[in-house]
Formats: structure tokens, C-alpha cells, sequence
């Protein structure tokens, strides 16, 4: 019964052999050519019709010439990856023997393998709109890809010319950043899976991504993705109050669908962050997997990673202000190694009291080692003071050297690398100072003083005026606790000399202050990504609570400002109750009030004045 209602078989050719059609287009007869063409492109070809084509176009390779590249298009428009194994076996087989025959059609073959590197678009058209975006048929999507990995491993020992002509391919594929996250998973997952086998790529390749998911980054910045979360929250805390009981079959639903998929409670509210989670965890799995052998750390391996990733860092991540979470990478590979986090921190220093670098360079490069410090629990105390040792000596010969100039006085644009580095010893101070005092208080006291601190801050470049007043404040509380400086008489000289910028507005005049002149921003600030934060969270330093005394140190000298709003959690000793920050440290993303230098990496108006 079942032969009998089956369709026949498409075994039935017209025309000649293949070499007959191809000698008679050649004379200018082009019927049967027109023939050939239609049937390789009939949406309804047999395994048996596509088989029986490619054995003769595997033995006359020599004629498909650039002048046929309209046939050669054809033959690669085939549906040759959800086809039966002989299909895929000959097309590969095929293809072989094209590129190594006619390299002239090996970019034609580039696109078409790199093209197979995302879900196939299933078209859905409602009103003359196309409404779908990629099928995520995940039964055959995984085989699909090793097929398409094949593919272009075999046109690669055929053609050694193949990596350069491969990466614009990959660049110019690369699927836009609103395509749907399943698209842009597969595109970065294959993407490195080049990486593997073509390793002379994999510089090129990471450079690429980053670059993308930098993109995303900057286009996200922390507070709006603080505030999508807490929308979010709010509405679904609404909904249940409102309409309990209303559709639970639907509700029932949806629960299995996303049990079945990625649970909702970890997807980001923000759908460009949403994006990035994703991207973050595959870079993730990625550097992790190139660096472990058999769940063991490869030496050799790692470094080699490492160097990539450094040389990436300086070309994309270095210069870009304000990204909030692709640096991590740096961060995450550092932790499988000591010397890592070392080579790291000493590729910073390099960068910072190099006076050739440019000086936006020098301070982020300060920014990167202050944050650094104090934020990776896997750098110990012997490290962090010998970090602060080259700092703080530094400072101290700038200092020297300033003396005897014309231009010893506080100006950002003329000394915006000291300051930077002054806010870094301290915003490192403030965080590690416990340990750094941890066992023998007498022994760690009299390294702090050793550092001096009182001759930086009393000195007539008065970095306590530049540097972030969250920072200055809790800096003074803490030196004023272990009797290393005394702050406060220099902190309400500067008060009295910062002139408010008043401006009027529709709602009365209102006072704006620049808090930030350094326009600085902390890159190791709180991670916000749900699911790639998994990896970083056991290796981060959150801001901790702070002890009674503590706290009765910090109260004394602050004065609440006029709006509640402009009282920097950190100063207060708080912490707010956010599931998705654990804690909040001075930090550079919060504001209501912008630095007039940038929109980007400025604090809220927290500059308290002192009696």
C-alpha cells in the first residue's frame, strides 16, 4: 500500500551527458543548458536526481570557468544540508574538487558554507509582512553545523589561500545585533569553532566578536538595564496582584514552554542585554574550554589565549569609555593564574607611566588597575601592596617633579593621569585595607604609613578636589580611622572654593556641580548579566557591609544634601536590597546629575560639604 501511494521517483534526466550541454552552450546552443539549469533548481529535486548531477559535475570541473559562475551559483543554491548522508558526502566530494580546479569560485563557496552558520529562516508571511526570523529546529541544527564545519575544513586543505579570504566573508555575515538571540548564538558559537581548526584566525575572529559584543555593550549602559529589570518587576508584581486567577491555562502554558527553553527568572528584561547574557556565556565556555585540557589548566594553551585576548583588549576595550561588562574576559582569564592576574596588572602599569600614551589611555589604564585590585578575590594581599608600592612611589616622584615647575597646581587636563591614579591607590585602599591590616595590625599600620598618603593629599596638585567625592569621603574616613591623614580640613577648603553651575530650567533654577572631572569610570564595577555572571560572581569582591564602628566613623562628618536621591548608598554604609547587585561600592554609572565632559561613566551629586 505504501509503494503504491508514494510518489515515483525523480530519476528521469533531459538532455545529454553534462560535458554534451556544456560543449553545445559553448557553440551558442543554450536548450538544453536552460533544461539543466531549471532542474538543478527545482524546489523538488530527489536525493537520487541531486547524486546523479554532481558525479558528472565532480568529473568536468575543468569546464565550469568564471563564465559559468551563473551555474556554479546554482549548484551551491542546492539543499544539500538536510539531505541523506550520500548527498552531503558527494556535495563534499564536490565541492573538493571544485575549489581545487576553479579557485576562482572558492569566495562564491566561502559565502555559501558561512551562510549555513545560523538557523534557516523559515518565511511566515501575514499581510504582506515577513514576521519570522530564523527556525530553531534544534533536532538537525547541531549536525547541520559540523556538516558546514566539514565543509569548510575540506575547502581549506584543498586551498591554503583560504584564511584570508574567509575573514571579510565572516565580518560581512555577521548577523545584525536585533537579529533574534538564537541567530546570533549559533553565528558566535560557530565562529570559534573555526578557531579550532584554523587557528591562524583566531586573533582575527575574537577581535570580531569583541568588537560586536562591545557594540552591544555601550549601547546598554548599567542604569538602563537596572531600570528594565526593576520595570519589569514591577509589572509583574502588578500583574499578579491584578489579574490572579485570570488565564491560568495560558499561564500553565508558557510556564512549561520556558521551563523547556531558558527559565524566564534568568532573562534579561532588556533585550539588547538579553543579547549580550548570551554572547558572554559563550565567550566564557570558549576561554575556559581552550584553556583546560582534559579539566586540567594548559599552560602553554592559556598563554597563547592570553596573548590574543590582551592584544584585543588594547586595540578595542582600552579606548572605548563606560563599556560595563565585555572586559570581563580579561578578568575571567586572569583568574585560572597568578602570574596571569600579574602579567595583567604589570601590562597596565606599562601602560600608565608610559608618558608617550596618550593621556586618556594613562587613566583608563588607571582605572583598569584600581578596579582590578580591589575587586578580584583571586589577587592576594602580597600583590595588592606590591601594586600600591609602584602607585604610590609614582605619585611620590611626580610629586617631586611637580615641586619645582609652573605648573604645581590642581588641573585635570594638565595632570589627569596623576589624579587617576591617586583615585585608584585610594578606591584600592578602601577595599582592601582589612586585609592589608589583617594578623598583625602593627605591622600593617606601619606599611600604610610607610605609603605616605599625607604628603599625596596635603600636596598642591589637591587630588582630594579631583577625585570622586564617594571615594575622597570614605578614603577619609578610613585614614582618619587608622590616624594615616587627616582629610577633612583639606575636603571643606575645596568646598568652599567648588562654584556651583546654576542653570535655569522649566522648574526653577537648578544647581548642577561637576562631581567628576576625570569623567573616570570603575570597568570591574557590579556584574548585571544573569547567566554569564554565574562565572564571575565566586571570583568578585563585592563591597561589604560595613561594622558599627564603621559606619558611626562615616556619619560623623556627612551632612545629608537637600534631596534624598543625591545620597550615594555608599557613603550612607547601606546597601540596598537588590537581588541584582549585591553590593554597591562608588561607582560610576548612577546619575541623575551627568559630568557637563560626558553623558557616559558619571556619579550622582554626592559632594558633601563638611563643617
Amino acid at each position: 500500500d505504501e509503494f503504491l501511494s508514494s510518489p515515483p521517483r525523480k530519476t528521469v534526466r533531459f538532455g545529454g551527458t553534462l560535458a554534451d550541454i556544456l560543449l553545445k552552450y559553448d557553440k551558442g546552443e543554450t536548450t538544453d543548458f536552460e533544461l539543466l539549469k531549471h532542474q538543478l533548481s527545482d524546489p523538488d529535486i530527489k536525493d537520487a536526481q541531486i547524486i546523479s548531477w554532481l558525479h558528472e559535475f565532480r568529473a568536468s570541473v575543468v569546464y565550469l570557468t568564471k563564465e559559468l559562475e551563473q551555474l556554479v551559483s546554482i549548484l551551491l543554491k542546492l539543499p544539500w544540508l538536510r539531505r541523506s548522508r550520500e548527498v552531503v558526502e558527494e556535495y563534499l566530494g564536490f565541492l573538493s574538487n571544485l575549489v581545487s580546479a576553479q579557485t576562482v569560485h572558492l569566495r562564491p563557496v566561502l559565502r555559501m558554507i558561512v551562510s549555513q552558520f545560523v538557523p534557516p529562516r523559515v518565511t511566515i508571511r501575514e499581510d504582506d509582512v515577513d514576521i519570522s526570523d530564523s527556525d530553531d529546529d534544534d533536532e538537525s541544527l547541531s549536525e547541520n553545523f559540523n556538516t558546514c564545519h566539514r565543509a569548510l575544513q575540506t575547502v581549506a586543505r584543498y586551498v591554503p589561500s583560504t584564511p584570508q579570504f574567509l575573514v571579510p566573508i565572516l565580518v560581512e555575515r555577521f548577523p545584525f545585533i536585533n537579529k533574534s538571540e538564537r541567530t546570533l548564538e549559533c553565528y558566535v558559537h560557530n565562529l570559534l569553532r573555526v578557531t579550532v581548526y584554523l587557528p591562524t584566525l583566531r586573533l582575527q575572529i575574537l577581535e570580531l566578536i569583541i568588537e560586536k559584543l562591545l557594540k552591544l555593550d555601550v549601547s546598554t549602559p548599567q542604569q538602563d538595564i537596572e531600570d528594565a529589570e526593576e520595570t519589569a518587576n514591577n509589572s509583574d508584581n502588578e500583574g499578579k496582584s491584578t489579574e490572579e486567577g485570570l488565564f491560568d491555562m495560558e499561564e500553565d502554558e508558557e510556564s512549561k514552554g520556558n521551563n523547556a527553553g531558558s527559565s524566564s527568572s534568568e532573562r534579561m528584561a532588556h533585550p539588547l542585554a538579553e543579547r549580550l547574557d548570551i554572547l558572554m556565556t559563550i565567550l566564557f565556555s570558549y576561554i575556559k574550554d581552550a584553556c583546560h585540557v582534559n579539566g586540567k589548566l594548559d599552560i602553554s594553551n592559556t598563554k597563547d589565549l592570553y596573548r590574543d585576548l590582551v592584544l584585543v583588549f588594547d586595540k578595542l576595550i582600552l579606548p572605548t569609555h563606560a563599556s560595563c561588562h565585555v572586559q570581563y574576559f580579561m578578568f575571567y582569564i586572569c583568574s585560572f593564574k597568578l602570574g596571569l592576574a600579574e602579567a595583567f596588572l604589570d601590562h597596565l602599569w606599562k601602560k600608565l607611566h608610559d608618558p608617550n600614551n596618550p593621556s586618556v589611555i594613562r587613566q583608563t589604564a588607571a582605572s583598569y588597575i584600581g578596579s582590578f585590585l580591589a575587586r578580584a578575590k583571586f589577587i592576594p594581599v602580597v600583590t595588592v601592596k606590591a601594586c600600591l608600592d609602584l602607585l604610590v612611589n609614582w605619585l611620590h616622584k611626580y610629586i617631586d617633579n611637580q615641586d619645582t615647575g609652573t605648573n604645581a597646581y590642581c588641573d585635570v587636563a594638565l595632570h589627569g593621569p596623576f589624579y587617576s591614579t591617586c583615585q585608584a591607590a585610594f578606591y584600592t585602599l578602601i577595599f582592601r585595607h582589612k586585609q592589608l591590616l589583617d594578623g598583625n595590625l602593627r605591622k600593617g599600620l606601619s606599611y600604610l604609613q610607610s605609603l605616605n598618603f599625607e604628603r599625596i593629599v596635603m600636596c598642591q596638585l589637591n587630588p582630594l578636589k579631583i577625585c570622586l567625592p564617594s571615594i575622597v569621603n570614605l578614603f577619609a574616613a578610613i585614614t582618619r580611622k587608622y590616624q594615616l591623614v587627616f582629610c577633612y580640613t583639606i575636603i571643606e577648603r575645596n568646598n568652599r572654593q567648588f562654584i556651583p553651575v546654576v542653570r535655569s530650567g522649566a522648574g526653577g533654577d537648578l544647581v548642577q556641580t561637576c562631581t567628576n572631572p576625570l569623567d573616570s569610570f570603575f570597568p570591574f564595577d557590579p556584574y548585571l548579566l544573569k547567566r554569564s555572571k554565574k562565572t564571575i560572581e565566586p571570583l568578585y569582591q563585592f563591597w561589604e557591609e560595613l561594622s558599627a564602628e564603621d559606619l558611626e566613623d562615616l556619619k560623623k562628618p556627612i551632612k545629608k544634601g537637600s534631596s534624598e536621591d543625591e545620597d550615594d548608598d555608599f557613603l550612607k554604609g547601606e546597601t540596598p536590597q537588590n537581588e541584582g547587585v549585591v553590593g554597591i561600592a562608588p561607582n560610576s554609572y548612577e546619575s541623575n546629575t551627568r559630568s557637563p565632559v560626558s553623558s557616559i561613566g558619571s556619579p550622582p551629586d554626592c559632594f558633601v560639604p563638611y563643617p
